[in-house]
């Protein structure tokens, strides 16, 4: 059974990130400063996608304004046509050098990586540096790292709670789920570890940890959407 099952729709996605674009464009004429940016990392199995949603509709009740969630098949899209965020990337100015000088603090191999996921990390940190987006996975938590207005969290759950999540949503056998959950959290740990040079489960990037099997959906967006946006 395909990941992308998992992986919501990005239409609305993408018209919210036009939006975000177009009202970034009229915020930087008054010299507005940038919103927050939130990166959300997880475990295989972990219900990322439901909350990240509810914390959405929850930052934007509150903020008044619009947000943005990328994911896995969101920053791909906008990797594929980078056109949509090419003014912001011409635009770093400066931000361009820092932003190179930072990813070459990764792993050697990073040069030796095609051009798609230099791309794919500039476009993480373009947004990142407008504000008010969710960004789920990807490494986005280590990329933007040192960015001052990105807030970190990270789900973990056990291994029962993944095999049900997963075999609920997918409709699968536990055992697939088993098997579909190892695989894909050993890819993902490599990712990090071959592109990035560091470890998926260090927990010291994070502002905020949830463990899902004690913390529904609702309660972890709440929770997040408090501590960036407090009264």
């Amino acid at each position: 059974m395909p990941e992308k099952v998992l992986i919501p729709s990005i239409d609305m996605r993408l018209s919210s990130l036009l939006e975000l674009n177009r009202r970034r464009e009229l915020e930087k004429e008054n010299k507005k400063k940038a919103g927050p940016t939130i990166t959300i990392s997880r475990e295989f199995g972990c219900e990322a996608y439901p909350m990240a949603e509810q914390l959405r509709e929850l930052l934007e009740k509150k903020s008044g304004e619009t947000w943005v969630l990328m994911d896995k098949a969101l920053l791909e899209h906008v990797a594929r046509t980078h056109n949509l965020l090419e003014e912001n990337l011409q635009n770093l100015g400066e931000k361009s050098r820092f932003l190179d000088e930072m990813l070459a603090t990764f792993s050697p191999r990073w040069k030796s990586e095609k051009d798609y996921y230099r791309l794919l990390c500039r476009q993480i940190v373009s947004l990142a540096l407008i504000g008010n987006v969710i960004i789920v996975g990807r490494g986005s938590a280590f990329v933007t790292q040192s960015l001052a207005n990105c807030h970190h969290f990270r789900m973990f759950a056990s291994e029962q709670f993944k095999v049900r999540s997963i075999a609920r949503r997918l409709n699968i056998p536990k055992e697939e789920a088993e098997q579909l959950i190892v695989k894909k959290q050993r890819q993902r740990d490599k990712f990090i570890r071959d592109f990035l040079d560091r470890d998926a489960h260090d927990l010291s990037v994070y502002n905020l940890i949830f463990n899902n099997d004690k913390n529904t959906a609702d309660k972890i967006a709440q929770t997040i959407m408090e501590y960036v946006l407090p009264t």
